[in-house]
């Protein structure tokens, strides 16, 4: 016997929320209804995703503008990082994402590690452009100078 229930969440290698499964009776009588994962398909539980994904849309829509007014911030950010330099201007250690958020917070501004994207360490003097991703759609790069001491 298979049972018709719609998905409130998403259930690795059953589908995602939303969609409407055949699963095995006992499956969905102990685990995916008393786990609140799945709901038997009812006008009900309809109304109630379709709800849920307003909220979330609505949720998606403020992020994206709250990133936006971060990002014109941002756009006019430049931060420089004193290195200490040994002979042929060649540099003691290297310029990390964490440097370079310490540089960022001196400036009044707070992110956090896993929105700059920063591939590797830099490790030469210069002016570089380090992305940093505030939302999924926002990307923003900010200049980094790497100066002698």
């Amino acid at each position: 016997m298979s049972k018709e229930v719609m998905l409130l969440e998403n259930v690795e290698g059953l589908g995602v929320e939303g969609d409407v499964v055949d699963v095995a009776d006992g499956y969905a009588r102990n685990y995916l209804l008393p786990q609140n994962l799945a709901a038997p398909v009812t006008t009900a539980t309809r109304r109630y995703l379709e709800k849920r994904e307003r909220e979330r849309q609505q949720e998606k829509q403020e992020g994206l503008a709250k990133a936006k007014a971060m990002a014109k911030k941002l756009a006019e950010v430049s931060c420089t990082i004193p290195v200490k330099t040994g002979k042929d201007d060649k540099m003691f250690g290297s310029v990390t994402s964490t440097s370079i958020l310490k540089a960022i917070e001196n400036q009044g501004l707070d992110l956090e590690k896993g929105q700059l994207l920063l591939d590797n360490p830099i490790d030469e003097l210069g002016v570089f452009e380090v992305p940093v991703q505030l939302h999924p759609d926002v990307v923003v790069p900010i200049k980094v100078w790497v100066v002698k001491e």
